[in-house]
């Protein structure tokens, strides 16, 4: 068995195709990731890889919908994500492939 801690991965990314990581792959990426209030956090979307997440706690507005603690959200490739952090979240966000540069910033 292998352990490590999330604060040594780089912005909660522990499963994927890069170093640090607790699982390297291709086929997925995974991140427990928080964000705070009023967090500026650009548009984009991604050509290659559909994005799951599961809003773990707090309240934020995505693709035009308000989501609550408890919502799974799937943004599919090539869907514009325009996040506003109502409140400060957390955020399990699984990546359907591990693509680097796969993120197109509007």
């Amino acid at each position: 068995m292998d352990v490590f801690e999330l604060k040594n991965m780089i912005g909660g990314w522990f499963c994927g195709a890069f170093k640090p990581t607790a699982f390297y792959t291709y086929r997925f990426e995974v991140a427990y990731v928080k964000h705070f209030k009023g967090q500026k956090w650009p548009r984009h979307f991604h050509k290659k890889s559909d994005e799951i997440n599961l809003l773990v706690k707090g309240r934020m507005k995505i693709c035009g919908r308000k989501l609550k603690a408890g919502d799974i959200f799937v943004i599919r490739r090539l869907e514009v994500a325009d996040p506003v952090f109502l409140t400060d979240c957390e955020v399990v966000v699984i990546k359907t492939s591990s693509v680097k540069g796969d993120k197109y910033v509007i």
